[in-house]
């Protein structure tokens, strides 16, 4: 049997049990090779609450034991979340500037395509605005949460 880490499973024992972790699902969601920037996929981007009109989401890929995602967010041209401030979360997260840019009002930063951070527990971001739209690439862990 598993162990759990806070209700979670534990990776490390997982690691050792290969067959237990197929047994239970322990993997994030996977597919084929497909395009969420294709025009005709533009149907499964979500608005994010809060945020319509400004900015969508798109998941990729979820692990639906420990929560772990890697999703798109596509801020629109003239997106602002100024109103709503910077922002903190006490697990890490990674990013990816795609296309476009971003302006990271916590790092006094304009964030062009290509551009990268892996964000640790704890760090503030934001508020964000883009002239030109942009599309982020984000794997977050919200399981390692930080106490």
């Amino acid at each position: 049997m598993l162990g759990t880490v806070g209700g979670v499973v534990d990776r490390e024992q997982a690691s050792h049990t290969p067959h237990l972790v197929a047994e239970i699902g322990m993997s994030k969601s996977t597919t084929t090779y497909w395009n969420p920037l294709a025009s005709d996929q533009r149907t499964r981007w979500t608005p994010i609450k809060g945020l319509e009109g400004m900015a969508e989401e798109i998941t990729l890929s979820i692990d639906p034991v420990t929560g772990e995602y890697t999703r798109l967010t596509r801020f629109l041209p003239g997106a602002d979340t100024s109103e709503f401030g910077g922002k903190t979360h006490a697990y890490p997260e990674e990013v990816f500037i795609v296309s476009g840019r971003l302006y990271d009002q916590a790092f006094d930063r304009w964030l062009e395509a290509g551009e990268y951070a892996s964000r640790p527990p704890g760090e503030r971001h934001g508020p964000f605005r883009t002239d030109v739209g942009c599309v982020v690439l984000e794997v977050s862990f919200p399981n390692r949460v930080v106490g």
